[in-house]
């Protein structure tokens, strides 16, 4: 059976960043895996290039949209290239083909009555290319997803019947557990659906970069929103209103995007392919962001991580080891050097390098660099079915997407194999004149090592094929077959010594991110009930004592608590301080807890902050939290303590 593996496209507003990265090395990784069994395979990635933002940027770098647009695709697709990324496709959604695609879907979904046309009135904003009814906003204006700014806007525009399948979704959800992964992410995008569906605009008049309407329509004043538009990349790259010379691979097998547009491609992108009486991917994997030191990455604090530069500095290899080890897919992760480098001499160090480096050695001593499995099986049944064991459970890992978890029990090979060595002591039995004995552990470990290069290759391609040609074979789907599947061993070889795979790492190879940045100036609109308004950032962002005292931090009880409908966040909660009243507080936590278990338990309150509307109600207060890669956890009193107590 076919596989169809997609990143999403890249918005080419700015260069790729980490998260960029992440998403595409994550992808690859899986269409290696799968081509390393055999699978046919075909990976597309690609940049998006339409829209208002798109029209803006050009413009503020003085140069025409198009050739804008075509300078960062082609950093994108340079870097790829750069990092051997195994794309057989790279789409660009101002190519003539796709266009052509998006087109034609529009005209099928029009002829079937799931495209009309009416007026929209609304809060719009720029940066997410989407309105927002006046309830979901921050503050009066502000975006929900982004923060920024809305703009109130009218205008004509086409609309896609997407209320018409809230059902059709709800089932499908329900159907196909693994629809989206992780399973964790599947309840919100449930609850949104189930808040209601509105018919979504997919057309723009206020401005011209994008797919124009279909000539049928005879319409030219609109242009194709955005997300209709590149949405339809997944299937106009195989050729969907063209030739369909690839639509054999369609339904998708697995489509990775960040969890900041998984609404879309859980909702949206599914009622697009029901209209169009296409089948549903099969799976929509939703990974989390990534932060830095524990900082969120931002321009102007300066600590944006370029992927190229960490290349540069440590190898493409080591960051893709790095960055699919380091955090649970699904989960926020923090991009720090010291963990990095950590993992280096640790684990590809320690663990691997060392333990090719000590059979080479050993083998170069005992039989003039020959290695045969003769006597495996005599001397290390015991070690062999535990190795059994780990490559067997390895495909469970890939196919839920836990590259950590693959990884880490991957692992677990070097570690049987560095234990064998210790246990065995092939020095001691050489003296004793056990010298097949001595061989056969050699032996072993020669085999442990292929196996797990096999299996570690769609991770680190590049480095495998070095071990691979130390051991005298070669990675592909014959030798996964011979020594994965059918669980034989190395036929005698002479082995190659290499230099060290992974020299250790001493100091950190980049500049660390700055702590903050003089004078910078952010609108901060986070995505829980706070609402923090511009400020200064000092150099050394220290306060005086009587700014701290300024915050009036009290203990409060939660007397109630209940989810607010349509929000995939936030929990109403209304809080005694002690007042004579209780304080509604809008809490961004549903995520966390839920409302039930907050009833008359305690939380630490921020209570002199300004109040602040979130979704039409009021929010008269901020409750404290800490917030890591393992989740969100409230800050609250080590005993129970009077409402209204005060903190500090």
């Amino acid at each position: 059976m076919s596989k169809y593996i997609t990143t999403p496209i890249y918005y080419v507003n700015g260069e790729a960043h980490i998260g960029h990265a992440y998403t595409t090395f994550i992808a690859d990784t899986l269409t290696r895996y799968e081509k390393l069994k055999g699978e046919d395979t075909y990976f597309l990635t690609g940049t998006d290039e339409h829209g208002q933002k798109i029209e803006e940027s050009a413009q503020k770098n003085g140069k025409p949209t198009q050739e804008f647009a075509d300078e960062i695709s082609a950093s994108f697709k340079n870097l790829w290239d750069e990092f051997e990324i195994s794309y057989d496709q790279f789409i660009r959604t101002t190519d003539e083909k796709h266009k052509r695609g998006v087109q034609k879907a529009f005209e099928v979904m029009y002829a079937k009555g799931d495209i009309y046309k009416d007026f929209y009135e609304g809060h719009y904003c720029v940066s997410c290319e989407t309105f927002f009814p006046e309830t979901q906003l921050i503050d009066g204006g502000f975006c929900p997803d982004c923060g920024r700014s809305t703009t109130v806007l009218k205008e004509e525009s086409y609309f896609f019947r997407l209320s018409k399948y809230e059902d059709a979704l709800l089932n499908h959800y329900a159907q196909n557990p693994d629809f989206i992964l992780p399973r964790s992410r599947a309840n919100e995008v449930v609850n949104f659906v189930k808040g209601g569906l509105r018919d979504l605009s997919v057309t723009r008049t206020s401005f011209t970069w994008g797919v124009k309407m279909p000539e049928s329509l005879n319409d030219d004043k609109h242009v194709m929103y955005v997300w209709l538009d590149a949405l339809l990349n997944y299937i106009t790259a195989l050729g969907y209103g063209n030739d369909n010379e690839k639509m054999n691979y369609w339904p998708a097998s697995t489509q990775f995007v960040g969890k900041d547009i998984l609404r879309f491609h859980a909702i949206y992108w599914p009622a697009f392919l029901m209209s169009l009486d296409l089948p549903l991917p099969k799976t929509i994997g939703a990974h989390g962001w990534w932060t830095r030191d524990g900082e969120k990455m931002s321009k102007s604090k300066g600590n944006v991580i370029s992927p190229k530069e960490v290349s540069d500095a440590y190898g493409v290899e080591n960051l893709r080891y790095f960055m699919l080890r380091e955090v649970p897919f699904g989960q926020d992760g923090d991009f720090s050097q010291r963990a990095f480098i950590d993992r280096i001499n640790s684990e590809l160090s320690n663990d691997l390098g060392n333990l090719l480096n000590r059979i080479i050695g050993m083998s170069g001593k005992y039989s003039a660099f020959e290695i045969d499995s003769v006597d495996v099986k005599k001397f290390h049944e015991k070690e062999l079915n535990a190795m059994n064991i780990v490559l067997d459970s390895l495909d469970t890992f890939i196919e839920n997407l836990q590259t950590h978890r693959y990884l880490e029990e991957l692992w677990r090979l070097f570690a049987i194999g560095n234990k064998a060595i210790e246990e065995h002591a092939p020095w001691v039995k050489m003296k004793e004149g056990k010298k097949d004995e001595a061989l056969a552990t050699v032996a072993l470990v020669a085999n442990i090592l292929a196996k797990a290069s096999i299996m570690l290759s769609p991770v680190m391609p590049k480095t495998t094929n070095i071990i691979a040609d130390a051991l005298n074979f070669t990675i592909n789907n014959a030798s996964y077959k011979e020594l994965i599947l059918d669980k034989n061993l190395l036929k005698v070889f002479t082995i190659k010594a290499v230099p060290p795979l992974f020299p250790r790492v001493e100091e950190p190879l980049m500049q660390e991110a700055p702590l903050a940045t003089p004078n910078a100036q952010e609108l901060k609109v986070p995505k829980t009930a706070e609402i923090v308004k511009e400020e200064k950032v000092e150099e050394d962002n220290l306060i005086e004592i009587g700014q701290f005292f300024a915050t009036s931090l009290k203990v409060g009880t939660i007397v109630e608590a209940e989810e607010v409908p349509k929000s995939k966040k936030l929990l109403r909660l209304q809080v005694d301080l002690g007042e004579g009243r209780n304080r509604q507080v809008l809490a961004g936590i549903k995520e966390f807890y839920s409302a039930e278990s907050l009833v008359n338990t305690q939380v630490c309150v921020v209570a002199n902050l300004k109040p602040a509307k979130l979704m039409g109600m009021v929010s008269e207060g901020m409750l404290l939290a800490a917030k890591d890669t393992e989740g969100l956890s409230l800050i609250r009193p080590e005993k129970p303590k009077k409402a209204g107590t005060p903190i500090g």
